[in-house]
């Protein structure tokens, strides 16, 4: 008790433990962005062989997740994709262990990639503002686990283009779930549960009449189940916010690639990481934000 009253009143403690624990999450989020996709492959491979019922044919590619028959975010071990050394527990110590390795693999030297400590830095961040904007709460736990859903969606749908439904589904009943049981986010069940049908229906039918005046497909279905789950956590009420800071960044990110950077604009954007991130806006400065939408376009 007297360790939970400690938490509770010294917010410095608070945030230090969940900077912390964003660190050791943030290793595990690396985990999951880079499997899960596989996983998905795997499974949506091996549904395509049992349908046209052919017998699967192995794969005889030498990349790393090809050389293992089980493959989950559990096994196999961490390892070296140049040379399979297995990561051993004082070389997976959150950014400490890239700066004391100096990028490198301790076996053959191969560049670890950078992504890896800026993630895990990053959800440490992003945790410590969770908690000094919510406290001690169960809140505060309710709203870390949709920002980590959302780091690994934003870092999935940049690397894929792929929102997967193991993700936005739960996502979207978890908020559902917190504002039924009143954890003091604001929200009640009714705006929760006609912010996920707004929510889906509104990209829905974006996407059908942009196809059906263009022949193209303008997004993907994962965008329409992620702005659901952004409504169910936050009501319909925020839902125009996001659409509209998700676009507006989006659009300025995608000029700025395409003019300076050079990139070909026939090659299409995901626009989940930007609901991502503008969902996070709203979940930790939504009254803040609504208050200057409305003074400025409404007043």
């Amino acid at each position: 008790m007297a360790i939970i009253n400690l938490i509770s009143s010294n917010q410095d403690v608070l945030i230090s433990i969940i900077a912390l624990l964003g660190l050791l999450v943030g290793s595990f989020l690396n985990v999951v962005v880079y499997r899960l996709p596989i996983m998905l492959q795997r499974e949506w491979q091996e549904q395509c062989y049992e349908y046209l019922e052919i017998e699967n044919p192995g794969s005889d590619s030498d990349e790393s997740p090809a050389k293992f028959a089980v493959f989950n975010l559990h096994k196999p071990d961490s390892h070296c994709p140049g040379c399979n050394h297995k990561i051993r527990a004082w070389e997976n110590v959150p950014v400490l262990s890239y700066l004391f390795l100096g990028g490198k693999c301790s076996s053959c030297k191969a560049k670890i990639s950078l992504r890896y400590p800026a993630v895990e830095f990053a959800t440490a961040i992003l945790s410590s503002l969770v908690a000094l904007t919510f406290g001690a709460t169960w809140l505060t736990v309710a709203i870390l686990l949709c920002s980590w859903c959302l780091l690994v969606l934003t870092l999935i749908d940049f690397d894929h283009q792929l929102l997967p439904d193991n993700i936005t589904l739960p996502l979207l009943w978890l908020g559902l779930l917190v504002n039924a049981v009143d954890l003091g986010f604001g929200v009640s069940l009714q705006e929760s549960v006609i912010g996920a049908i707004a929510g889906y229906l509104s990209l829905w039918s974006v996407y059908w009449v942009f196809k059906l005046a263009t022949g193209k497909e303008g997004m993907g279905y994962g965008d329409f189940k992620l702005l659901a789950a952004l409504g169910a956590w936050m009501g319909w009420q925020a839902l125009l916010p996001i659409i509209i800071l998700s676009s507006l960044v989006g659009a300025v990110f995608g000029i700025f690639v395409i003019v300076v950077m050079g990139r070909d604009r026939s090659i299409p954007m995901p626009f989940g990481p930007f609901l991502a991130g503008a969902g996070f806006l709203m979940l930790i400065w939504g009254p803040q934000i609504n208050a200057f939408y409305v003074a400025t376009f409404v007043s």
